[in-house]
């Protein structure tokens, strides 16, 4: 039964230990999360704060500083606990401390006047322990009222001072000792207190040391927790360029591994829309045939009929269902997209070959152009030079290097840039990837001309004699060439919708620059967000950041206008971007940022958007918006389709890449669909 009780006792004692100091509680107080803690503790934690009152066991946190109620309660519970095993407890302790100094042998404190029984109760005074009966004159007797009674001690003499035999009753700071009445003579000068108060004190400071503790393990577990994200962003961190280099190394296997893949996919590409067409006229063939069967077996049933009125009503109907012949329309394949497509292949095979030799040689010479910038010409050249954009769409879509600038002073400031490519450009020329680029004869003779360090007066001299073939520059045009441009602009936004439909091109949705939570749908026409992420595979030019995508087709050259159709919702943004703006981070969105323009919706509100730059535009009830983008002219016009006054806005720049169709979709329940231009 007394270990039964004793187990109780114990998980009592658990129960009612204040987690900051881990005694048992003393004025215990309860805050407004449940838990209980001693009043001083409490205190002591809370000193010095002045807003963010946070539990010290759960962490609740609170505005301000809960009012502290007593649990009267819990003090009772307490109070009965330390009546009932005060004692017994402290009996344990001392034997449990006198067995440890003994090595474990347990022997009982007997009576000093009998020397038989064990000892109940120490007088402290008498400097004496007693058994139960001889302790009865302490507890009967008044004259022994004053007598200090304690639990049993074993050594009595580790109580007295060694000099003047008398009890301890200071305690002196200073030199941080017990001493006798007596010894407060020597220590007159120093600090001296009672044992109580001392022990108090004593039991304060400790306090008061275990809450700092108890504050810096908050601390060291807050600057753990500090170090540990900022170890998991460095990670990630390092990740995202691992991810990035990965993405850049990539594209150079891409050029090298699928050099012939790349150009056989244009084939594929042409053998499966012509395959399709073939596939889509034998259902519509299986549809008439169907037709055809049917009627067949109509006029077969109305034979049989015996009934002549009810055969001549079926007959009646029968001979006025007419059926028209079969047409399967003229379908071929891309004669000139393969040829070009093979030629393409062999003119930058020739390039090639004959630009590493001289890439060789050149490199004695310090102001040439280095093999990289010779690739990079090459590929520039080849887009300026394709006209159709069905030819265009067969560069490789992720490879979207910078074009080739027309200024006269090209050549020598490309020889100043050549030691600062990088050798993967050098890779990427020595592989003889077909994809790359489309180089004619001409071209090749520039590049040549170029590489070989032609003077500067004969570089000027060829550049003026191709300039209709080189791509627009960037510098600012004459005053007679942006009164023309002027012109031309404004000839373009009085024009009627069926006379800019002669520009109009098909667009498609572009999947691998798709937002993980944009949807794509009718034959990648149709866009959507979804509420739920879709887990697309990484590639380097999908959004990471905004819920965009592009068109797959982008134009450098010519006059070009499609149709987008704002189903649900109006939070949207429709415009153009280069293929070299950013994919993911704050300037990935469009229009924040120099490469590209758009016009958004948001709500009822209609913005332009440029260069992070905002002009607030008049309401339009449109719920189709025509983009008519004319390359040469350097301008890009917003039509509202189906209004008197359809311009919404213009920006007017002068294009120095090629240019994409791009789209933003803000909320769900925003659908964007590209309208079908032509046949």
């Amino acid at each position: 039964m007394a270990s039964m009780s004793e187990t109780s006792l114990e998980g009592l004692e658990e129960e009612l230990t204040c987690s900051i100091c881990l005694c048992l509680f003393s004025s215990p107080v309860t805050i407004p999360c449940g838990h209980n803690f001693c009043t001083s503790c409490l205190e002591l934690t809370w000193e010095g704060l002045s807003g963010s009152f946070s539990c010290p066991q759960c962490r609740a946190t609170f505005k301000s500083r809960p009012q502290l109620q007593k649990n009267t309660v819990l003090c009772k519970v307490v109070e009965q606990l330390q009546g009932r095993s005060g004692v017994g407890k402290q009996e344990e302790e001392e034997e449990e401390e006198a067995s440890a100094e003994r090595g474990g042998e347990e022997t009982p404190i007997f009576c000093d006047s009998c020397l038989q029984a064990p000892a109940v109760q120490t007088c402290l005074t008498c400097t004496a322990s007693f058994c139960a009966e001889h302790l009865r004159p302490h507890q009967d007797s008044p004259a022994f009222r004053a007598h200090q009674l304690c639990p049993p001690l074993r050594d009595l003499q580790q109580r007295k001072c060694q000099k003047h035999d008398k009890l301890f009753e200071f305690f002196c700071r200073q030199h941080g000792s017990c001493i006798c009445s007596l010894c407060l003579l020597e220590h007159k000068l120093c600090h001296t207190s009672p044992l109580e108060v001392a022990k108090a004190n004593a039991e304060l400071v400790l306090k008061k040391k275990l809450v700092e503790l108890h504050n810096q393990s908050e601390r060291t577990a807050q600057l753990i927790t500090r170090v540990k994200t900022n170890q998991s962003q460095a990670a990630e961190t390092a990740s995202r360029k691992r991810d990035l280099i990965r993405s850049e190394f990539s594209e150079i296997k891409a050029l090298i591994e699928e050099k012939e893949n790349n150009t056989l996919k244009v084939i594929a590409d042409e053998e499966k829309r012509v395959y399709n067409k073939f596939d889509y006229v034998c259902g519509i063939l299986g549809n008439k045939k169907k037709e055809i069967q049917s009627l067949t077996d109509q006029i077969e049933m109305a034979l049989t009929e015996g009934d002549d009125v009810l055969f001549l009503k079926r007959a009646t109907a029968l001979q006025r269902t007419s059926t028209k012949d079969a047409y399967v329309p003229t379908i071929e394949m891309d004669q000139n997209l393969m040829h070009s497509t093979y030629q393409a292949a062999v003119n930058l095979k020739d390039t090639v070959k004959q630009s590493v030799p001289q890439c060789k040689q050149r490199k004695k010479v310090e102001s040439t152009l280095s093999v990289g910038e010779v690739a990079f010409a090459a590929m520039a050249l080849s887009s300026n030079e394709e006209s159709s954009p069905s030819s265009a769409n067969i560069i490789k879509r992720n490879a979207n290097p910078p074009p080739v600038k027309a200024k006269p002073t090209a050549a020598p400031a490309a020889s100043k840039t050549a030691g600062k490519k990088t050798r993967k450009l050098e890779i990427l020329l020595m592989s003889s990837s077909p994809s790359v680029s489309f180089l004619s004869s001409p071209q090749q003779d520039k590049v040549l001309q170029q590489t070989q360090g032609t003077s500067q007066v004969e570089a000027n001299t060829k550049e003026k004699k191709k300039a209709p073939k080189v791509a627009p520059t960037t510098g600012t045009p004459s005053a007679a060439a942006a009164v023309s441009n002027k012109e031309l602009m404004e000839s373009f936004m009085k024009k009627p919708r069926e006379e800019l439909l002669q520009y109009a091109a098909n667009i498609t949705l572009d999947f691998n620059t798709a937002h993980d939570k944009v949807i794509l749908s009718d034959k990648y026409t149709r866009m959507a967000v979804s509420d739920t992420p879709m887990n697309y595979t990484y590639h380097p030019q999908r959004f990471m950041d905004c819920p965009q995508v592009l068109g797959f087709q982008c134009f450098k050259r010519g006059i070009h206008y499609w149709e987008v159709e704002m189903q649900q919702n109006n939070f949207c943004g429709i415009g153009i971007c280069y293929g070299s703006m950013d994919r993911q981070g704050p300037e990935s969105r469009l229009g924040r940022n120099s490469s590209s323009w758009c016009i958004e919706w948001f709500n009822s509100k209609i913005s332009s958007w440029h260069d992070d730059v905002e002009k607030c535009l008049p309401n339009v009830k449109a719920t189709k918006i025509g983009v008519l983008l004319h390359c040469e002219g350097g301008f890009v016009l917003f039509l509202a389709v189906g209004e008197k006054h359809n311009v919404i806005y213009k920006f007017k720049a002068q294009f120095s890449e090629a240019l994409y169709p791009a789209f933003w979709l803000f909320s769900s329940g925003t659908v964007l669909s590209l309208s079908a231009m032509k046949d």
